[in-house]
């Protein structure tokens, strides 16, 4: 078996896989002898099917099996040992050749590679970001007011104009504040990929995110989510970098703790409020059970980390806007 590399690019490449009918008959034969031990076939006792018949039936098969194995194993070893970091997972090419499936021959398969780009960005003092303060003006005050005496209006629960102007005034300060941590926190995120200047391979990412989500995704949904789709990708990196600069680590309480802040929202936003700490442990483990909000939670852990150590360490402008010129931000 032998393996071939080929620099297409910077961050793309060719590895072409010969392998031999040696690399591959002993996988193959141990696979015919278990396919024989279980085969049922009319007139044959179990285990005694002949060979001949075994491999009529279901020698292409096993053929495929065995060379995959072959071809899996070594382009994983390939991988490991040649220490190539990759993005996405490799390719069939297109240059691939016509296979002809029979036991004995030689085969040669080609693969895509897509290498991951170098990240390199400090984070420093010099380093500026505006830190907005939303202000709500008289007129966006006056409307919500007015929207309030209407849904309190001949309700059993009555609230005088003093208690509904106070209410106003407490939903659009947090309000203003959310939108502003949220715009604070997508700012840093641009400013941080736009400074580390990463290169990305298109078009090996647009042909893997439509193999790895075949039938899922369209061509035209991948068109119109695909620029988004790589800022994040972008920041993805950039955020494991500096979390390894920082010397960050997510542990295992960080997990717990994100998980139960996530079930108490999560309560909240059905309006249910001082939930008994036994349904919200109860709650919590069954999030822990599901890998996929465990991976969920570890990144939205790692993005708070970094978040908030940049934040620590870059000048902040602090910079008041009415909401209106706030919307208008693009």
């Amino acid at each position: 078996m032998k393996i071939t590399k080929k620099q297409v690019d910077k961050l793309n490449i060719e590895l072409t896989m010969h392998i031999e009918a040696a690399d591959y008959a002993e996988i193959e034969r141990k696979k015919l002898a278990e396919v024989r031990r279980n085969a049922d076939f009319k007139g044959f006792r179990k285990g005694n099917v002949p060979m001949s018949l075994i491999q009529k039936v279901y020698g292409g098969q096993v053929l495929a099996d065995a060379v995959n194995q072959v071809v899996g194993e070594s382009l994983g070893k390939y991988i490991d040992d040649e220490k190539l970091h990759i993005l996405g997972e490799p390719l069939g090419s297109e240059n691939q050749p016509e296979i002809e499936w029979t036991s004995g021959n030689d085969f040669d398969f080609v693969f895509d590679l897509a290498l991951s780009p170098e990240v390199n960005v400090d984070v420093e003092k010099a380093d500026s970001i505006v830190n907005y303060a939303i202000t709500s003006s008289a007129k966006e005050k006056q409307d919500m007011v007015a929207s309030m005496k209407k849904y309190y209006e001949g309700r059993k629960e009555e609230k005088t104009d003093a208690d509904i102007e106070k209410e106003v005034e407490e939903r659009l300060e947090a309000s203003n504040k959310d939108e502003a941590a949220w715009r604070l926190n997508k700012d840093i995120r641009d400013f941080y990929v736009q400074k580390a200047g990463l290169e990305l391979p298109e078009a090996f990412l647009r042909r893997w995110l439509l193999h790895a989500n075949e039938g899922k995704v369209t061509e035209e949904q991948l068109d119109k989510e695909f620029p988004a789709f790589l800022e994040d990708f972008k920041w993805q990196m950039v955020r494991g970098y500096l979390m390894k600069k920082f010397g960050f680590e997510i542990t295992k309480q960080d997990i717990e703790e994100a998980a139960k802040a996530f079930v108490t929202y999560q309560y909240a936003m059905y309006g249910i409020g001082n939930v008994p700490e036994d349904m919200i442990a109860e709650a919590v483990k069954n999030v822990l059970n599901d890998q996929k909000q465990i991976d969920r939670l570890a990144e939205q852990v790692e993005d708070q980390k970094v978040i908030a150590k940049i934040k620590e360490t870059i000048t902040l402008k602090a910079k008041k806007i009415t909401s209106e010129k706030f919307r208008e931000l693009k």
